[in-house]
């Protein structure tokens, strides 16, 4: 069925299980994934309805000026999201999946919005800053660039975000990117080859997670392929275990897998991994048991392969 969501009334789809639900989850967007039509968010709504599982998606609200939409906005977005999934659900457990920068702000909704569980892929534990410094520079490793080259991006990076900030003249700034720009490396920074007038304009650069992180209870699944070019794995990990000591977490490392949950990093449904499905198919089975179903409670972590 189709609804609009909040007061920017953003289109929105609801698929339904056939019968009752067992639960439903809410599907929270990627930085570059913002229609309810993304093929992973479609592979949702196929998954889970004949599980029982009711899936909402919808379209996220237009960027300004090309700016990010802040993680603020899309958690009142989500709430309004969610409130939307429990006309239809009733007393159902509710959840929100989010992928990469989606799943900032279904931690974040969470806090201000308390829902039953949260399914995560690529999430990082660490501020979008450091999150686009480890990713850029492992875009120029995979392409072959070596110390030299890495050192003048994490330069360039640096007196970039030290303008947003507003601690570096934008003459200067400006003036490097202009000379980065001849290098044939640049388009892998993931800069403007021109700064906005004004610093300020990335709201959410300097994000910190761990202080939202450590207000979450209940379940977490955190899904992460092996090869990751955008999360540090290893960081983020330390981090949720650091500073979500509350939240019961299982994590997944998606074998063949990189930031998305895609074998080849392919972009389509056939695409995503079997093992994927299987572990999303199996997780919920576990925290949405039918009334026949008597498992015992999930250890507080839970490693899968």
């Amino acid at each position: 069925m189709e609804a609009t969501i909040g007061a920017p009334g953003l289109p929105a789809t609801l698929d339904l299980p056939a019968g009752p639900a067992r639960g439903g989850l809410v599907v929270l967007h990627g930085s570059h994934a913002d229609q309810r039509s993304s093929f992973l968010y479609e592979h949702l709504a196929r998954l889970l309805p004949p599980a029982g599982v009711a899936v909402l998606r919808f379209d996220r609200r237009p960027r300004v000026d090309g700016h990010d939409v802040p993680l603020s906005d899309q958690a009142d977005d989500a709430a309004a999201a969610l409130t939307e999934l429990r006309r239809h659900v009733g007393s159902a457990p509710v959840g929100l999946w989010g992928f990469s920068q989606g799943s900032w702000a279904a931690a974040l909704t969470a806090t201000r919005n308390p829902v039953d569980f949260l399914i995560l892929v690529g999430s990082s534990g660490v501020s979008p800053a450091v999150q686009m410094r480890y990713g850029t520079a492992e875009q120029l490793r995979r392409h072959g660039y070596g110390p030299a080259e890495l050192a003048e991006l994490a330069r360039l990076r640096e007196v970039a975000e030290g303008f947003l900030r507003g601690d570096v003249p934008r003459s200067t700034a400006q003036a490097e990117l202009d000379a980065a720009v001849r290098r044939p490396w640049f388009p892998l920074a993931f800069l403007p080859r021109v700064l906005p007038e004004a610093p300020g304009t990335w709201a959410d650069m300097d994000f910190d997670p761990a202080p939202i992180l450590a207000r979450l209870t209940g379940p977490v699944l955190l899904c992460y392929g092996e090869t990751d070019a955008w999360t540090p794995i290893d960081d983020s990990l330390a981090v949720w275990r650091r500073a979500a000591r509350d939240a019961e977490l299982t994590v997944a490392r998606l074998a063949g897998c990189d930031h998305a949950p895609t074998l080849d990093e392919r972009e389509d449904l056939a695409g995503v991994s079997t093992q994927y499905e299987a572990v999303l198919l199996d997780w919920l089975d576990r925290q949405l048991p039918r009334q026949s179903d008597r498992r015992q409670p999930e250890p507080r972590l839970r490693c899968l392969p």
